[in-house]
């Protein structure tokens, strides 16, 4: 039995998430999570940032979470049987810098290293060949999106991870796709400021503030938000710096976790309005699809459209990225194209990834 791994690790820093897949048809065989080693974690956070010392502190952090991605693919390797046969693993890495009008995208991780201590070929630097063709080199799962999820009736796929970005597929158009801006990041720095907690769980916490208007309207200003797709970021704009630069002082805490749930929200809807769907069903994933308050605010800013987990679709919310990358694992050792143009603005498709396998064969 033939199975691809993906492994995913997003802009929130929330964990590494590992899954086990067939393809063809699609089945999820397994899943497992790991958490990042406290002191890794500020130093990825670290890095995505320009600071002194970068090169010297960006290898040993590649090392240091390499070490950690191959642990968490051994547990997941462990629940597996004898008989599945694991092909490949689709490793994304860990976005650090994403700066397409540069044509450049790094994310850490040394694959052939993964490839070394788990023994098994590894599929990674997915974003390059798109980049290299003139696209954005992200979002990179619309097409596993619409592999999967696509239906005779117009669905929008949502993914709320640190950062939110939509797949709209409509019957008879091409795939459409791209980051709309934050989703979690921000809320979550804002709560682990202030709170020490990791993330506002379900939005209870921003429930008990108030939006205000005025910062609202300051944080809309972003110019990022009135792009026109393609685009994509990440944490090298939307991060606590980008925070800092608008007037909080004097506004209550839990006020400021409420307007940034807003934001999240508005700009969200925003761009799901902006396709102009008379009616459409809107299938929530990552790690927002369980802030309740957030998902009741979209509900409301769109009440024409119906508004669910993926869980509903058959893949819960939590491995619907890191299936998305043993997708195009799959895709890579097949030889197939896996971007989509229409999304990413790259001039044609392209194979997706560069294979890394040092093991030895014997005849």
């Amino acid at each position: 039995m033939k199975v691809y791994l993906g492994v995913m690790s997003g802009t929130s820093l929330d964990g590494i998430d590992v899954v086990a897949c067939q393809f063809d048809p699609f089945k999820l065989v397994a899943t497992h999570s790991g958490d990042f080693p406290l002191d890794l974690k500020e130093v990825l956070k670290d890095l995505c940032q320009p600071g002194d010392n970068e090169i010297t502190r960006l290898a040993a952090a590649s090392f240091d979470y390499t070490l950690r991605v191959a642990q968490v693919v051994g547990e997941l390797l462990a629940k597996l049987s004898t008989d599945q046969n694991v092909c490949c693993i689709g490793f994304h890495g860990q976005t650090l810098r994403h700066l397409p009008h540069l044509g450049f995208s790094l994310q850490l991780g040394d694959p052939a290293l993964l490839s070394e201590l788990c023994q098994l070929p590894v599929a990674a630097q997915f974003r390059q060949s798109d980049l290299a063709a003139g696209g954005q080199g992200a979002p990179l799962v619309p097409p596993f999106h619409a592999t999967l999820f696509g239906t005779d009736t117009p669905r929008v796929i949502l993914n709320l991870g640190g950062i939110a970005n939509i797949t709209a597929l409509v019957p008879g158009q091409p795939v459409l796709g791209f980051d709309t801006g934050p989703a979690n990041l921000l809320m979550d720095a804002w709560c682990l400021r202030h709170t020490g907690k990791a993330y506002d769980d379900g939005g209870a916490w921003a429930a008990t503030g108030s939006v205000i208007s005025p910062l609202l309207t300051d944080l809309l200003s972003e110019p990022y938000f009135r792009a026109p797709a393609p685009k994509s970021t990440g944490r090298e704009l939307f991060n606590p710096n980008w925070l800092e630069q608008f007037d909080l002082q004097g506004y209550a805490p839990a006020d400021v976790q409420r307007t940034l749930l807003e934001l999240t929200a508005v700009s969200v809807c925003d761009a799901i309005a902006a396709l102009n769907l008379i009616e459409a069903e809107v299938f929530v994933c990552g790690g927002g699809a369980y802030n309740s308050v957030l998902m009741e605010r979209m509900a409301k800013l769109l009440p024409e459209f119906t508004w669910q987990s993926t869980q509903v679709l058959g893949l819960a919310p939590t491995w619907v990225e890191a299936a998305a990358f043993a997708w195009l694992s799959f895709q890579r050792v097949e030889q197939n194209a896996a971007n989509e143009p229409a999304v990413t603005g790259a001039k044609a498709y392209r194979v997706l990834g560069g294979l890394y396998d040092g093991r030895v064969k014997h005849n």
